[in-house]
């Protein structure tokens, strides 16, 4: 199992806290988010990381070589951050992944708990959703069947059909990932749509009807979780006991 965490971008909305700082490396609760991920990560047995950097990129190896030496971590460059969006730095590691893999952005502070709850998923292709929290039209958004397939999944989704939010951690089989290449490569090579989030190729992949590229929406409601993008966010987030 190898976790991708992509870390390219450049958090415009989180200025001026972002003008001398990665956002990863901005401090909740005494330890920064990216320090947050790599110990949840680790304390489910994944010690193999593929990160996609971009924006002040050296702070980011710096400070992982300095506090996680003691794991493998490959590191690919996004050079042209600015003009790209997660889609692409999710497209630039498909050399780089052998296996089944635990996808993450690095903007997220969120309990261990929740990637033991999609480990330990029955579905090879599973991501974490909050039915709890009041949606909007930021947020991406899940529609679900009977069972829990995600049938739909982005911020345009109506919200009278959706059921939760997409908290952004996923788990996906090496198989899927493939798929998943594939309509990358066709966008990003053929179409020159680079400027994507990633929930348009997964719904692509999952519309193909082949139940083994179904994913499958996992409830962590019980788990504290939030993406941090804007400022506001980040002021909340200081007070979030985890």
């Amino acid at each position: 199992m190898q976790a991708i965490i992509l870390a390219a971008g450049l958090a415009k909305r989180l200025r001026p806290l972002t003008d001398v700082t990665p956002k990863c490396l901005l401090e909740v609760g005494g330890k920064n988010l990216l320090h947050r991920t790599m110990d949840n990560v680790i304390a489910n047995g994944i010690t193999d990381f593929i990160f996609v950097t971009g924006y002040k990129e050296n702070m980011i190896k710096n400070y992982l070589n300095e506090n996680f030496a003691n794991v493998n971590i490959k590191f690919i460059s996004n050079h042209d951050f600015a003009n790209n969006n997660n889609s692409y730095s999710l497209w630039m590691t498909k050399d780089l992944v052998q296996g089944d893999i635990i996808l993450l952005d690095s903007d997220i502070l969120f309990d261990k708990g929740i990637i033991k709850e999609l480990l330990n998923a029955p579905h090879e292709n599973c991501l974490a959703v909050n039915f709890e929290t009041e949606l909007d039209e930021e947020q991406i958004k899940v529609v679900l069947d009977e069972k829990k397939k995600i049938l739909e999944i982005s911020k345009v989704t109506d919200l009278k059909k959706s059921a939760g939010e997409s908290i952004g951690i996923e788990r996906f089989s090496y198989d899927f990932m493939q798929e998943l290449y594939k309509v990358l490569d066709r966008k990003i090579i053929k179409e020159n749509i680079v400027n994507e989030f990633y929930e348009a190729s997964f719904e692509e992949v999952i519309w193909q009807e082949n139940e083994r590229n179904s994913i499958y929406a996992i409830d962590v409601s019980h788990y504290k979780c939030m993406e941090i993008d804007t400022v506001e966010d980040y002021e909340r987030a200081k007070n979030m006991q985890i």
